[in-house]
C-alpha cells in the first residue's frame, strides 16, 4: 500500500468524489434513511453536482480536499466559513466522507486534520460540522478527535426524506 497523499479536488475528480459520496451514504445511512432512497443515489446525478461545486464554489468555500492512494481517491472533505447565522465567525467541515473500502485506515484521520489546518489558517479558531442522527460511527470518530457535541439540531427537509443532525464543535489551535 503506498503512501496517502491529500490534495486539493479538481474538476477531473468530480466522479470519483461522487462514487465515494454516494458509496459513504449508502453503507453509514442504512437503517438511518430510508433503504429506497439510498438505492436511488445515482453517481451520475452526484457528479454533476460535484462539477458544479468544483467550477464555481461557494464564496464562503476554502475548498475541496481528497485523499488519494495507489492513484485512486478514497475520500473528501469540504470546507468554508460557517454558513449558519450562528456560526458566521467560524469554519464548516460541509462534509467528509472515506470510501466504505478505506473506513479506518486513516483516510478520515488525515482529511480532518488537514480540514482543521485549512480552516485555522483562513483564520478561523472554531469549527464546526453536522452529524446525521443514530450515526454512531461518526460521532465516534468526531469524539476522538475532540469534536464536542453542543446541543444544536438542524432539521432539514428533503424531497423524499427528513435529515435530522446535531452539530458537533472544537476549538481549533492557532
Amino acid at each position: 500500500m503506498s503512501a496517502l497523499v491529500i490534495r486539493d479536488a479538481r474538476a477531473e475528480d468530480a466522479e470519483d468524489i461522487a462514487g465515494v459520496h454516494v458509496r459513504s451514504w449508502q453503507a453509514a445511512y442504512r437503517g438511518l434513511i430510508d433503504q429506497s432512497v439510498l438505492d436511488s443515489l445515482s453517481v451520475d446525478e452526484r457528479a454533476a453536482g460535484w462539477r458544479r461545486i468544483l467550477a464555481e464554489p461557494l464564496p464562503t468555500s476554502l475548498g475541496t480536499l481528497v485523499a488519494v492512494r495507489d492513484d485512486r481517491l478514497i475520500g473528501w472533505a469540504s470546507l468554508g466559513s460557517g454558513r449558519d447565522p450562528d456560526g458566521l465567525a467560524d469554519g464548516e467541515v460541509y462534509g467528509i466522507y472515506a470510501d466504505p473500502s478505506a473506513w479506518s485506515t486513516g483516510a478520515g484521520h488525515a482529511l480532518l486534520i488537514a480540514a482543521e489546518q485549512r480552516i485555522t489558517e483562513a483564520g478561523h479558531d472554531r469549527a464546526y460540522l453536522w452529524v446525521l442522527d443514530g450515526n454512531e460511527r461518526a460521532d465516534a470518530f468526531y469524539a476522538r478527535h475532540g469534536w464536542l457535541e453542543d446541543g444544536a439540531i438542524k432539521i432539514e427537509e428533503r424531497p423524499r426524506f427528513t435529515l435530522r443532525e446535531h452539530r458537533r464543535v472544537k476549538t481549533l489551535a492557532a
